[in-house]
């Protein structure tokens, strides 16, 4: 199949491989997975494909196997706003799929990414007979609503090594990333683009915490050496400092 067609034209079936690391499968019973394993589809995504588009009406409930996907959107302006990361081990939109609502964001693979795809009606069959798949979503949004309030906060602040340790605490995160673990295979560029910094910035940013000793530098990514020390380094930073006016999401 031409690697030239729309992503949801190379869909295909998910290998074994690639079910063992979709984290809600082993909470449903016997009979909920296969009827989920049936309904999954995979798409191999290249670097800037678009895995869903503002405005689009929702068709699935989707999730990172591999790799690393970008969520934002665009402003009045013209100017996008990057509203979070995507590692692998990361379902995102139920929200969206709840309601049936279009999408609100882009999704957009930032490298070579393999994405899953639960399609809508089968996320509503197990999310009407699956207590496992409940407790999981649920968990999600509660995660998932920490999550951006924090992210709301930080954004108040004109902080760039806030910025930075806040991405990162938010990537490592063992519930909604449970498939990242103690190394994220992320690029400079990469986190600079989820951040909204350039690159030389977010280096410096990244020597300091590996000078504290939070996390360390290795090639092709980076390693965290105690999450609790990031995230307290994160809200450590937002209790003391001065709430500016608030200027949104930065490009």
């Amino acid at each position: 199949m031409s690697s030239d067609q729309p992503l949801y034209q190379r869909r295909r079936p998910p290998t074994a491989g690639e079910l063992h690391n979709i984290p809600w499968l082993a909470l449903l019973t016997p009979a909920e997975r296969e009827l989920a394993v049936s309904d999954i589809l995979i798409g191999d995504a290249k670097p800037g494909d678009l895995v869903c588009r503002v405005g689009r009406p929702v068709t699935y409930w989707f999730g990172v196997v591999e790799g690393l996907l970008k969520m934002s959107s665009d402003s009045s302006e013209g100017q996008t706003m990057t509203f979070t990361g995507i590692p692998p081990g990361g379902w995102f939109g139920e929200g969206t799929v709840l309601k049936r609502e279009s999408y609100r964001y882009n999704i957009q693979a930032l490298r070579k990414s393999v994405v899953a795809g639960l399609p809508v009606h089968a996320f509503h069959v197990l999310l009407d007979n699956s207590i496992g798949f409940n407790r999981f979503v649920m968990n999600q949004l509660n995660e998932r609503l920490g999550q951006f309030i924090a992210a709301r906060e930080i954004d108040r602040m004109n902080n760039p090594d806030v910025r930075v340790a806040r991405s990162l605490a938010t990537l490592f995160n063992p519930v909604l990333y449970p498939g990242v673990g103690e190394v994220l295979r992320i690029t400079q560029q990469e986190l600079a683009y989820l951040v909204g910094l350039s690159r030389q910035r977010v280096n410096e940013a990244l020597s300091t915490l590996h000078e504290q000793g939070i996390i360390r530098v290795e090639y092709g990514g980076l390693r965290v050496l105690s999450l609790e020390a990031l995230r307290s380094t994160v809200f450590s930073r937002v209790s003391v400092a001065s709430p500016t006016k608030d200027q949104g999401r930065h490009p």
